[in-house]
Parts: structure tokens; C-alpha cells; sequence
């Protein structure tokens, strides 16, 4: 049972992001992003999907090739949820914001980041195999100044609600 009567801004902002990522039609991994500035108005949201243009149900865009062939791999197409945030914010100062994302930013993303002048990011899930990329992106964050933090690990009272909608679209989208 909650404890308070209203969302916490850690939980109403990951449960963004994380609504967000029902949008992708990767067949393998949805992510969201959701970009909130010092005042907490979220100036953008995205998700993993393919650039403006390219039709999304083309299953060519979405093979899972690990970029043996990089033409016909969905890694050369799709944006990720993170750039897409960025992107959708219209050109804003993002100075001093913070980005919510269900998945620990991949390297390229992390790059995109720390130039838009995003300064905290709260990360829901990460991947473990991917070790020496994930030690590269904070390595990146420690020296540009941009805390990265586990959603898990912070005091959040009505953190089940994220818990509440992974379950949620475990049962719509399996």
C-alpha cells in the first residue's frame, strides 16, 4: 500500500519513460526516455524506434543481425529511446536536467547526454553482459559530471507502481 496520496516525481517520471517504451515495435527490447528540467516539466519523451520516414512495420529494419551485417541489422536504423528524448525537445536548454530511462544508456547515447548538458540520469534496468560498455558510459558520466543513479536505489515510497506496469505490459505486449 502507498504511503502517500500522490505519485513521487522519481516514480511519475520513470512510469513516463517506461509508458513510453510500449511504443517501440522492437521485437527484442522496448525502451523509453523521459527528459525533465530543473523545474520538473518534462520538455521531452522517446522511445526506441526508426527515424521519421521509415515504415516501422517493415520487419527488414528489425532483424537482430548484432551488426555482422549492418545493413540488414536493426542496430544501423533505430534511434534510441534517449536520443529520441533529446530530439523531441524541441531545441530546449537542457542544461542541468535530468533523463529517466528504462534501460542504462549505451555509449553513443551517453555521448548525446553529456553534450546536451543533462546532469542526472535515473536508470531503471542494465545489462550485465555488456560490462565493459557499461564501465565506459560511467566512466564518461563520472568525468563530465552527470550522476547515474539505479532507480532501485533511490527512496522513492511508491516504487511499485513500476513494478505494477512492467507487469502491466508483460501481459500486453509478451
Amino acid at each position: 500500500m502507498r504511503k502517500e496520496k500522490f505519485m513521487s516525481w522519481d516514480a511519475y517520471f520513470l512510469s513516463v519513460a517506461l509508458l513510453s517504451s510500449f511504443r517501440s515495435k522492437d521485437p527484442k527490447t522496448q525502451n523509453g526516455a523521459c527528459v525533465v528540467d530543473a523545474d520538473k516539466k518534462i520538455v521531452g519523451i522517446g522511445y526506441n524506434g526508426l527515424p521519421i520516414g521509415l515504415d516501422d512495420s517493415n520487419p527488414q529494419f528489425w532483424t537482430d543481425q548484432d551488426d555482422m551485417d549492418a545493413e540488414n541489422s536493426k542496430h544501423t536504423y533505430v534511434v534510441h529511446a534517449e536520443r529520441n528524448a533529446i530530439y523531441n525537445s524541441f531545441g530546449r536548454n537542457l542544461k542541468g536536467s535530468t533523463i529517466y530511462v528504462t534501460l542504462y544508456p549505451c555509449p553513443n547515447c551517453a555521448q548525446t547526454i553529456v553534450q546536451s548538458g543533462i546532469k542526472r540520469v535515473v536508470y531503471l534496468n542494465i545489462k550485465p553482459h555488456h560490462d565493459a560498455e557499461n564501465r565506459a558510459v560511467k566512466r564518461m558520466f563520472d568525468g563530465a559530471g552527470v550522476s547515474l543513479e539505479p532507480f532501485s536505489q533511490l527512496d522513492v515510497p511508491d516504487a511499485e507502481i513500476i513494478e505494477e506496469l512492467l507487469h502491466m505490459k508483460g501481459r500486453m505486449y509478451p
